[in-house]
């Protein structure tokens, strides 16, 4: 860590003071206590418009099966936020779930078509992985049978469901907004912090290989 700290104290010389502050503010709200994972989701800006809404709202992982549909994220929809977010790829729902329950996460399933907990009712004490599916059949039948649990949006209306980045960007905005206004451990760990921080800094400096390279020979002249 040592090593990765002096990178970063040398590559902040490049970017502005601004620069600097803002990633620390933001990165103040970031958390991994949740995580969002989207399933085989048919139109790829359904899963960049979640995307914008983890950046928004402080969701530094997305998770994102791909079975069926080979896509990759429009930029346009996401508007620079794969930048910022962590992005994890997995071919399989079983390869998904495994690593989230390895992390330490439960397994919940947003559908509005059983008995699932309401929203305002969830409990955001446990690390929980939010899954949500497809615009038309929703979440695979695996996923639903190896949750741990089920949230759902109240709704009043005739309407049975929301469009998948809809109904991501109010269970997310919504958690995490309880989550900040709570006593829980949720913020990221002085070493996720350093690390997002020289992710980020790398992403901003133009030549970066070449400022690293640098880097790299004046640390061997030491």
């Amino acid at each position: 860590m040592k090593k990765d700290v002096a990178l970063l104290e040398y590559l902040e010389g490049f970017i502005s003071e601004n620069r600097k502050q803002r990633f620390l503010d933001i990165l103040k709200n970031r958390t991994k206590h949740f995580t969002v994972a989207v399933e085989d989701v048919y139109q790829m800006h359904n899963t960049s418009a979640v995307m914008r809404s983890c950046e928004v709202f402080g969701i530094q992982e997305l998770n994102v099966i791909e079975q069926k549909y080979s896509k990759t994220i429009d930029k346009q929809i996401a508007l620079g936020a794969e930048k910022w977010v962590d992005i994890n790829e997995f071919s399989s729902n079983k390869s998904c779930i495994d690593a989230l329950r390895g992390k330490g996460y439960q397994i919940i399933a947003t559908t509005p078509h059983n008995e699932s907990c309401f929203l305002h009712e969830f409990d955001i004490t446990k690390p929980s992985a939010l899954f949500f599916g497809t615009e038309k059949e929703g979440l695979s039948e695996d996923v639903m049978k190896n949750a741990d649990g089920y949230l759902k949006i109240p709704m009043v209306g005739f309407t049975e469901s929301l469009n998948i980045s809809v109904s991501a960007a109010i269970i997310i905005q919504d958690l995490t907004n309880r989550l900040r206004n709570s006593n829980i451990n949720w913020n990221l760990t002085e070493e996720e912090i350093i690390q997002k921080r020289l992710d980020w800094t790398r992403k901003t400096i133009k030549d970066i290989d070449f400022v690293e390279s640098r880097f790299r020979e004046k640390d061997n002249l030491l």
